[in-house]
């Protein structure tokens, strides 16, 4: 009997039977670290009060450790601190939009060679990201929407990047 067998016939014209776990895998091990991390950082932009929540504790420990700053120096310190925050966040998320964008694959000669377009993809979507925050902090009261901030989140995320670049150019020779 000769009739219609569904994995033998799609096997002859090379259709792939797929049940889409593979694909879910990869959007779990690339793509969730990523949209978790921009989901912290979201929650972190809608807090009303977050330069008092991170005076809180950043005043006090400053402080002990160098009771002789004056206020201005301590604000000073202060509002270093947090761009530095905001540097380092983004470029985290660099890291981890590169590493999902890229997803890491063997090859015969080892590790695939550095792609500068996956590097500028990673970047366009921190740049996107960032700027969407800071629209997204219109609506939130006490917080300011800074161009700057832009700036130095997408900065944060090209450091990360270079700083990604350098090593493996390091330790991996791309």
């Amino acid at each position: 009997m000769n009739g219609f067998n569904l994995i033998s016939d799609c096997s002859a014209v090379k259709i792939q039977l797929s049940s889409g776990v593979p694909k879910l895998r990869i959007l779990l091990k690339y793509w969730l670290p990523p949209l978790v991390w921009m989901c912290l950082i979201f929650s972190a932009s809608a807090d009303t009060k977050s330069y008092q929540h991170s005076s809180a504790l950043f005043f006090p420990v400053l402080h002990w450790l160098f009771p002789y700053l004056s206020d201005a120096q301590m604000d000073f310190l202060h509002h270093l601190f947090r761009k530095t925050a905001h540097l380092t966040e983004y470029a985290l998320l660099a890291l981890l939009l590169w590493r999902a964008i890229r997803q890491p694959q063997k090859t015969d000669h080892g590790t695939r060679p550095w792609r500068w377009d996956e590097t500028g993809g990673a970047l366009t979507i921190v740049f996107a990201y960032a700027a969407s925050d800071e629209f997204h902090q219109i609506f939130v009261p006490s917080r300011t929407p800074m161009i700057t901030d832009v700036l130095i989140d997408t900065t944060g995320g090209a450091i990360g990047l270079l700083l990604l670049w350098s090593f493996g150019k390091i330790l991996k020779n791309w």
